[in-house]
């Protein structure tokens, strides 16, 4: 595993607004960064693919224990949702994709500080901008990378429905995903319509949920946090299911990190896990303080021998917080990756690089794009 510096394309900017990138650079500069990239060996990316097929079904058996065990508290699960995640993991309702964050240096066994499986973005940066970007610049080398096509043979297991699109308005990021993924599930021939999850409407009459032209919504891609949807106006009528959503309910207990002290739990000592605990005291002053739900790093503190290294702010931290062991985030003249492997229908699928200097990495983390040989 090595990062290279390299020239940017001329017409970068160009070339990746054109695919839907749009939101590529902030105030502070790129977002979308190929002035440096990653390399890898066929053996790493065999690796982190193994590590990630383990890891999600290490974390299937978890949500399992959670589920027979009644361990709802320990993740901060609202009353209200838990008879929908029992009847959606008993009907093994469809789920899209999910992305992995580990921490590997290429020698050491990949470990996971998170898995994002709800709501996950950088999917264009991932999917198709690396992916040109490498047939531009190093069309002899291979990527860790079928996540479109791994997308449109998804989608396929959904035929006969009609899908909408649902997520915030007015968000970039957002929008642009919401975008590719309406673009790959219409590619498997699926008919797609859109709905902003503000206007989801309730038809008492109908007794079911409406787009904005009246159309009946029973199936839904929401890019929208499952713990959101509890507490919007029309949370209440989400109890009898009246749509089936993707990601599907039991992602709940995937996407929390109050999974990981349950993982270490379980699974004590496996070399994919860092120790995690629901108190801090067992780390004996050296850890990570993450929310069992937030997003883009938000609300996590790095402590280190009792002292605050960096800390993030935000609004996360009512559901609770757990406390993880540091991950051995690499370290190139600065640069800290952190390794983003996407699964796509239960199976790995390609690779996404953010990297940052701070230890903690947050939304406007550069997204890097790597090649193997």
């Amino acid at each position: 595993m090595h990062r290279h510096s390299c020239a940017p394309r001329s017409n970068w900017i160009e070339r990746v607004e054109k695919i839907g990138l749009t939101y590529h650079s902030h105030e502070n500069g790129p977002y979308w960064n190929e002035s440096a990239c990653y390399e890898f060996t066929a053996a790493e990316v065999d690796t982190l693919e193994s590590a990630a097929h383990t890891l999600h079904y290490l974390c299937i058996e978890a949500a399992e224990a959670v589920i027979q065990r009644g361990w709802w508290p320990r993740l901060g699960i609202p009353a209200a949702a838990i008879p929908s995640i029992q009847r959606s993991w008993e009907r093994d309702d469809f789920s899209l994709y999910g992305r992995f964050d580990l921490a590997y240096d290429g020698s050491a066994p990949p470990k996971l500080l998170e898995y994002n499986a709800d709501t996950p973005t950088a999917l264009i940066e991932a999917s198709v901008a690396q992916w040109f970007w490498l047939q531009d610049t190093r069309p002899e080398a291979d990527q860790f990378n079928s996540i479109h096509e791994r997308l449109i043979a998804a989608w396929r297991s959904q035929s006969g429905t009609t899908l909408h699109f649902s997520g915030v308005k007015d968000h970039p990021e957002d929008e642009q995903t919401l975008l590719y993924l309406r673009d790959t599930c219409a590619q498997a021939g699926i008919t797609t319509r859109t709905v902003p999850i503000d206007a989801l409407g309730w038809d008492a009459r109908q007794n079911c949920f409406v787009d904005l032209d009246g159309h009946r919504i029973t199936h839904c891609f929401k890019l929208y946090p499952w713990e959101w949807l509890w507490h919007e106006e029309f949370g209440a009528h989400l109890v009898n299911e009246p749509i089936r959503f993707i990601e599907p309910a039991w992602k709940m207990l995937l996407s929390n990190k109050g999974l990981l002290p349950i993982l270490w739990e379980l699974f004590p000592g496996h070399p994919n896990l860092l120790p995690a605990y629901e108190t801090a005291e067992p780390l004996a002053g050296t850890y990570i303080r993450k929310p069992r739900l937030s997003r883009e790093g938000n609300n996590v503190t790095w402590v280190e021998k009792g002292r605050t290294l960096e800390a993030t702010d935000g609004d996360y931290g009512e559901e609770g917080f757990i406390y993880q062991a540091p991950g051995p985030l690499p370290n190139f003249n600065g640069n800290r990756p952190v390794l983003g492997v996407w699964m796509i229908d239960h199976e790995p699928a390609g690779l996404g690089i953010r990297e940052d200097t701070r230890r903690i990495t947050g939304n406007l983390s550069r997204f890097v794009p790597h090649y193997f040989r």
